[in-house]
């Protein structure tokens, strides 16, 4: 694993729990592991180990690295950080003047991985209500990577996949108001999300025959049309199509019970219809280990299913267990990733 590619971590929002996790997550290396460096200003990273400090971390340095072939090397003894230009904010109190560093971070990283210099993105939480000041228009991370990820002017289709707590569940619609599924909500966007995740769990999580398990839109899937017809005339015929196409869907299943049978062993993965449908499961069973996957990218993107938690730091109580699980996560499947190829 020692020649193996890095995995790039982006900074995340400086003012929340990214460098101290990024750093924790450092210091809980294990031998062996796939290296990762953090594109940071020096000033983040210094203020994100003092932090450590005062909860009684030792053995804590970082090596200003240029390139990220060189994280190989520092990584056993240091924490390989690639620097930006970003003055530290005060922990747990966001400061606009960061907002275009942190896009910064998130972009060099995409590129290392696109000019093959690292393995997968790994990012820190944001908060985009910050970013929104620096002139930021998406809705989220997930949107964000596909622009970065377009050739010839046309961005991929990303979908988000939430993986924790014995589940792997995607979305076939991300960040928008609930009132506003059932609207967007086609087959034809429906069948795209399940081919996608279909060849991503094959590609990148070694499942050769993926059982995906679909979600109903409303309760107990409509209950054959007395509770809304979405299953009838939308999700059940966008399943018919992928099935056809050879993908192992189900029809739409209540969304109260689906998840029960994956942890069962009946599905695989799950396609939930909505944001909140999907990450309800995922963050109750597994709140601090739980990881978001980007699926359809042409780059493996994984990162801690939290946000900034201004107030963990503040006071220096932030957990890295999500983020540790993100870099596994990305290891695997670029393992997985690379015998495939």
């Amino acid at each position: 694993m020692s020649n193996a590619l890095p995995l790039a971590v982006t900074m995340g929002d400086p003012a929340g729990v990214g460098p101290q996790i990024t750093w924790w997550a450092w210091l809980q290396r294990q031998s062996g592991q796939r290296p990762f460096y953090v594109i940071a200003s020096t000033d983040v990273a210094t203020q994100g180990f003092a932090a450590l400090a005062g909860q009684g971390a030792t053995g804590v340095t970082m090596r200003q690295i240029a390139e990220p072939a060189e994280a190989v090397s520092a990584f056993p003894d240091a924490l390989p950080v690639l620097p930006i230009v970003c003055t530290a904010p005060t922990p747990g109190s966001p400061d606009p003047a960061t907002a275009s560093p942190i896009i910064e971070s998130i972009r060099l990283a995409v590129g290392h991985v696109r000019a093959g210099k690292a393995a997968a993105v790994v990012t820190n939480p944001i908060a985009k209500e910050l970013l929104y000041k620096a002139g930021f228009k998406h809705p989220g991370h997930t949107e964000f990577l596909a622009e970065l990820a377009a050739a010839d002017g046309k961005a991929p289709h990303p979908v988000m996949m939430l993986a924790g707590g014995g589940l792997r569940v995607a979305l076939a619609t991300i960040h928008r108001p609930l009132a506003s599924v059932p609207a967007v909500l086609t087959a034809d966007l429906i069948a795209q999300t399940g081919r996608i995740m279909h060849d991503a769990l094959k590609r990148d999580f070694s499942l050769p025959a993926p059982r995906i398990g679909l979600c109903g839109l409303n309760p107990h899937a409509g209950e054959a049309g007395s509770m809304g017809r979405e299953e009838i005339d939308i999700i059940n015929p966008a399943a018919a199509r992928l099935r056809a196409e050879g993908v192992n869907i189900s029809d739409a299943r209540p969304g109260d019970t689906v998840f029960h049978e994956m942890l069962q062993g009946r599905f695989d993965a799950i396609l939930a219809m909505y944001h909140d449908q999907g990450l309800i499961p995922v963050k109750t069973l597994d709140i601090w280990g739980g990881v978001n996957v980007t699926l359809g990218l042409p780059f493996i993107r994984t990162s801690p299913d939290h946000g900034t938690a201004y107030d963990a730091a503040a006071n220096g109580s932030a957990k890295p267990d999500s983020l540790i699980a993100a870099l596994k996560l990305a290891d695997r499947m670029a393992l997985a990733r690379a015998s495939t190829t």
